[in-house]
């Protein structure tokens, strides 16, 4: 061994005593251990604080959902303000543009505080008479109710039939000069396929109880009557349809014998018939007509839990169908 320094007045340090065998590994074992149990309390509370804030923006973001236009707990109010609902696409239940989706979002933007006006914007071909008709008797109570809100319609690029059956019921209607407006009638279209099954040699067979339940069949040759029934049902809608444009735009409609023939006009001609007020868009109608430029959008949309809901039903219809098509082992 080499000579070891012995410090001036003083005795030689001990020599370090000799690991054990094995100590080595030991404490080297230990600190991977106490380390990966410091990595895994690391990496849990980051886990647990990244999924707390993927529930508060989900909660956040639902709650504005759910009240368009306003923060959660009442807070942050929007202040005055122009209420916006559309109405986009077929209007049929179960649809975007049903009439329980429009009307409740008709109800929020009037019955929320400091509304200066509602504006439903309209691009719809049209749909359904009865929900179209449902529509346009809830504008008129909402109207009745908020008779110092106004309501008006604004048509982006198509307005026609049931669509125009509820614009009518606004107090103004507005449109781009290009907009296609109108189709104030009614129409049942369908197929007959009576030759092509003489064709294919295919024999219809039809059983009914009752002597008119099959009519207007498409595998069954047309009937007289059948059609007679049916332009009668179409020309009472009609007479419906036209009384509520009637009521709706009063004076300003112009006497033209094509009116009410299911055409269509451009924005420019709609305005000359009366069937529409003026030309403008959305923010034209909030800021000059209802002089309430900032626009909050109460459209109601589909929740998450109802998007969620109808996947769900959708995945087990299709899982029961394959099952059902699949052969089985019984």
């Amino acid at each position: 061994m080499p000579d070891q320094e012995i410090p001036p007045g003083g005795d030689a340090a001990p020599p370090p005593a000799p690991l054990a065998a094995g100590a080595t590994e030991q404490t080297l074992l230990h600190r991977l251990v106490s380390d990966s149990l410091v990595e895994r309390r690391r990496a849990r509370r980051w886990g647990i604080f990244f999924k707390l804030l993927l529930f508060v923006y989900l909660f956040v973001l639902l709650a504005v959902f759910v009240v368009p236009g306003h923060w959660p707990f009442g807070g942050l109010p929007v202040g005055r303000h122009t209420a916006l609902v559309d109405l986009k696409g077929i209007i049929a239940p179960g649809t975007a543009a049903s009439a329980d989706n429009v009307i409740r979002g008709l109800r929020a933007a009037f019955d929320a505080p400091d509304t200066a006006g509602v504006i439903l914007r309209i691009n719809s071909p049209g749909g359904s008479p009865v929900q179209a008709g449902e529509i346009n008797t809830a504008i008129k109570r909402l109207r009745k109710a908020h008779p110092d809100i106004p309501l008006y319609a604004v048509i982006t690029d198509l307005c026609a039939s049931g669509g125009y059956y509820v614009a009518v019921a606004a107090d103004q209607i507005y449109a781009n000069q290009a907009s296609l407006v109108g189709s104030i009638g009614v129409l049942m279209d369908g197929f007959g396929f009576v030759g092509t099954l003489k064709k294919l040699g295919i024999e219809r067979r039809l059983i009914t109880a009752g002597a008119r339940k099959g009519f207007m069949d498409p595998f069954s040759p047309e009937k007289p009557a059948d059609v007679a029934h049916v332009h009668e049902m179409l020309a009472d809608i009609h007479r419906q349809f036209i009384k509520a444009v009637r009521q709706g735009r009063g004076s300003r409609l112009k006497p033209n014998p094509e009116l009410f023939s299911g055409l269509v006009w451009t924005g420019d001609e709609s305005l000359k018939l009366g069937l529409i007020d003026g030309i403008g868009d959305t923010h034209y109608v909030a800021s000059k007509l209802i002089g309430a430029p900032r626009i909050v959008d109460y459209t109601r949309r589909r929740s998450l839990f109802e998007r969620l809901t109808d996947r769900v039903g959708t995945t087990m219809a299709n899982t029961v169908l394959t099952w059902l098509s699949t052969p089985q082992l019984r």
